[in-house]
């Protein structure tokens, strides 16, 4: 809701308070403010002029050199290029000197040989968006009232000297969608009286009841309905500061009639709607639920077809208008149009829901119907409009309104005691003090001892219960002054859980590692649901999905990573880290939940060090990313339960894969996606991993034990194994561990030969032992005896044999 500092000082006296000192108020009471729009920030030096003379510029044939008074000793040129400017009009002149928005400063110049002094304007110009400028000056300059004085300030007779309060509105505060409504509002917060509009209506002799008779069907969608009729309306623009002030809330002019409708909506809360009685087609309005399958054309010029619980109003036989959303075009108000149906009723919100959604209309009546408007201030509206179309459209109004009126509710009235809200709230205000807040919201307050019992106005309808009373003494006495107390009771400090400790240290060490988190879609496409799955079972499809591309459970957490790296990469972000920690969905059959297993990932491409100063670089690969994923598991204490075995998969590299196994049971993959995936995805050498998170965090750690640091020295032996190609490292690896003893303390590998000297099907891997004990000094006997059983176990278990 925009609402105008200046428009609102007309119900409540805010002298000695700035819009910024409202707003922080307002906020405090529960309506939080937005903004505050300052409509002529950093605007000057714009005047009212007068169009003496307007003749062709001789060099250009768009521009038009004219001759304006700005109120000084003599008219200034000024070289313009809008269509519409003439002699004669009242327009808005940025003098020499001025600023427009965006800091658009004017100076004199020169356009095509011809001096000019300043610029002719027009409202976009000044900072009015285009949606909401009237179309007859949609692409020209604005023009005046002839009545305009020359040289006051234009910025003033545009209301653009005002400033805009931006309300953000729970659904439950309706009430504040009107002018009257954050009158009340702001009255209540300052102690102030809430002046209203008066109607002054002289009904001519003729009676409302012989040109227009109502009937309502529905009853429950419609308990008030009123409609009055104004005669002899002449057709043309509204007063410019009613103009001005609906383009301030949003709203843009279109003539008086239909301006007026729109202000009483603003200013009432109340929607309106004008019918041309003449293209009404009776002098019957009946309401009704639509007929199915039945047609309107909307103002819109949309032919949209009804449903049985759509609610329309029609002139006894077609409908005319979908109630509370938005007229027919069959009776819109027009330039010719003479006599005015005036509507003004109250639709109940979940009909008007319905309608709106259904045809995705959206309008600002359907958006208080939906939420709520007043029903008392039903016929007030109609009466303040009825006035207004007499004052500005020189309407005749005739005498009397023809209405149906089945509503039966009355105000809400809720009693409370003064225990009970200062127990709720933590305070001691007296029975004075809550009378006082009551009073200033202007609710009926009767006490009887202890308890208050409050009569809610209607335009209030979020207030029901007792709670509803309690929030509202709470926000104007102000929470800002509500005492500050600590929760009474004993309870235990929150703490981590194990499996939640685990899964930070992940996403902190990923991070430290220089991976950036990610968070993706767990939704994706049939193509790629069981793309790199760990676990291989029938992909989930939503009942109703958004997209093809969103519309099965994912299986694994890559594919959506590989987006990531596709879309970074193709904005020239060609080194990039990511991984992810979240669910992947298994089905357990039709109409059984799937299981839920959390899963971390990772996906890296491009260069993983670049020190270019230097002449360093370093592409990523394989033993990058294990890196990565072993210092993980070191993190967590499971190195020595973790096993890397080769492995071939589907879109995965078949020389550079690996299968991950903890404790034997495999639990992931590590490796290089196949280089036609990324081809496919426009990608450089892209590594990635997705792990078991879920298995990972539930296994068991051994307590952390510290060795003494060694004193006594270690001694290496290197060996170098010739075996079948086949022969994996880490097989080898586990044998020599295996056969070592206590003695043995580090295995690695730090070579491979498989040249032309080794013979066909062999290799070369070359192993580094250490053997150290930590209570003495090791003898070379020592040594040998344990070494040799690593030969043994070697030449037994793997058929490998010492390279001479």
């Amino acid at each position: 809701m925009f609402v105008s500092y200046k428009w609102l000082q007309e119900y409540v006296d805010l002298t000695g308070i700035s819009a910024s000192e409202l707003a922080d108020k307002i906020t405090k009471s529960g309506i939080e403010v937005e903004g505050v729009e300052v409509l002529n920030e950093g605007m000057k030096g714009i005047v009212v002029g007068h169009v003496v003379e307007r003749e062709q510029h001789p060099n250009a044939d768009k521009l038009s050199k004219c001759q304006v008074d700005l109120g000084g000793e003599a008219p200034v040129q000024i070289i313009c290029g809008a269509p519409n400017v003439a002699a004669g009009q009242k327009v808005a002149v940025a003098t020499v000197g001025a600023v427009l928005p965006g800091n658009f400063k004017i100076k004199k110049a020169k356009l095509r040989g011809e001096e000019s002094n300043g610029m002719i304007c027009s409202l976009q110009e000044l900072g009015i968006e285009s949606k909401l400028v009237a179309k007859e000056y949609s692409e020209g300059i604005f023009v005046f009232p002839n009545d305009t004085e020359v040289g006051q300030d234009a910025l003033a007779m545009l209301n653009r000297d005002d400033q805009i309060l931006e309300l953000s509105l729970t659904p439950n505060r309706a009430d504040a969608l009107s002018m009257l409504g954050v009158a009340y509002e702001v009255a209540a917060i300052l102690g102030k009286e809430v002046t209203l509009p008066q109607a002054q209506i002289e009904a001519s002799a003729e009676k409302a009841a012989d040109y227009v008779k109502v009937t309502v069907e529905a009853e429950a969608d419609n308990p008030i309905y009123t409609a009055k009729i104004i005669k002899n309306v002449k057709i043309g623009p509204s007063p410019l500061w009613m103009q001005t002030r609906l383009m301030a809330a949003g709203i843009r002019p279109h003539n008086n009639v239909v301006d007026i409708t729109n202000y009483i909506l603003l200013e009432y809360g109340q929607p309106l709607h004008a019918f041309d009685y003449d293209r009404f087609g009776s002098k019957e309005v009946l309401v009704r639920r639509a007929q199915a399958g039945e047609d309107i054309i909307t103002l819109d010029d949309v032919k949209r077809t009804l449903a049985a619980d759509h609610l329309v109003i029609t002139n006894g036989s077609v409908p005319v208008a979908l109630a509370g959303v938005m007229g027919g075009a069959n009776s819109e108000v027009q330039a010719d149009t003479t006599t005015v149906l005036l509507e003004s009723a109250y639709f109940t919100g979940g009909v008007i829901r319905k309608a709106s959604k259904d045809h995705g209309l959206r309008s600002e009546a359907s958006t208080r119907y939906e939420k709520g408007v007043d029903p008392s201030r039903v016929r007030a509206a109609a009466e303040r409009a009825a006035a207004l179309i007499a004052e500005y459209a020189g309407g005749e109004v005739l005498e009397g309104t023809v209405e149906v009126d089945t509503y039966k509710e009355g105000p809400a009235v809720v009693a409370i005691t003064l225990d009970k809200i200062n127990s709720v709230i933590g305070t001691q205000l007296t029975m004075d003090e809550v009378q006082d807040i009551f009073k200033r919201l202007q609710f009926g307050v009767v006490v009887d001892n202890d308890l208050l019992t409050v009569t809610v106005p209607t335009r209030r309808g979020d207030i029901t219960i007792e709670e509803d009373l309690i929030e509202e003494v709470a926000r104007l006495y102000g929470y800002d002054y509500l005492p500050m107390t600590l929760p009474i009771g004993s309870s235990n400090p929150g703490y981590l859980t194990d499996v939640q400790q685990k899964r930070r240290v992940v996403r902190r060490y990923l991070e430290g590692a220089g991976l950036y988190q990610a968070v993706t879609y767990s939704l994706t496409s049939a193509e790629k649901a069981a793309q790199f799955a760990l676990e291989k079972r029938e992909p989930i499809r939503l009942a109703m999905p958004m997209s093809e591309e969103r519309s099965m459970l994912r299986l694994s957490l890559v594919p959506q990573l590989l987006e990531g790296l596709k879309y970074n990469t193709a904005r020239q972000n060609d080194s990039i880290s990511l991984y992810e920690v979240g669910a992947v969905f298994l089905a357990n059959g039709a109409d059984v939940l799937p299981d839920e297993q959390e899963h971390v990932a990772g996906a890296i491409t491009g260069l993983w060090h670049s020190h270019l100063w230097q002449g360093e670089k370093k592409p990523v690969d394989f033993f990058v990313l294990k890196g990565i994923v072993e210092g993980m598991f070191a993190k967590l204490g499971l190195t020595q339960q973790v096993e890397y075995r080769q492995a071939v998969l589907d879109n995965m590299h078949p020389g550079r894969t690996a299968a991950v196994l903890l404790n034997g049971v495999e639990i992931g993959f590590i490796g290089q996606i196949h280089p036609s995936l990324q081809k496919e995805l426009d990608l450089k050498d892209t590594y990635v991993f997705e792990l078991s998170l879920s298995a990972i965090l539930a296994a068991t750690v051994e307590a952390l034990a510290y060795e003494v640091i060694p004193r006594f020295p270690s001694i290496t032996r290197d060996i170098a194994l010739v075996v079948d190609t086949e022969r994996t490292a880490g097989e080898l690896e586990q044998i020599i561990i295996g056969a070592g003893g206590a003695l043995l303390k580090d295995v690695h590998v730090f070579d491979l030969y498989e040249g032309d000297k080794m013979e066909q099907g062999k290799k070369s891997i070359a192993f580094s032992l250490k053997y150290f004990d930590p209570e003495r000094t090791l003898t070379d006997e020592d040594v040998t005896k344990a070494h040799e059983k690593v030969l043994d176990a070697v030449k037994e278990q793997a058929d490998a044999v010492l390279r001479g």
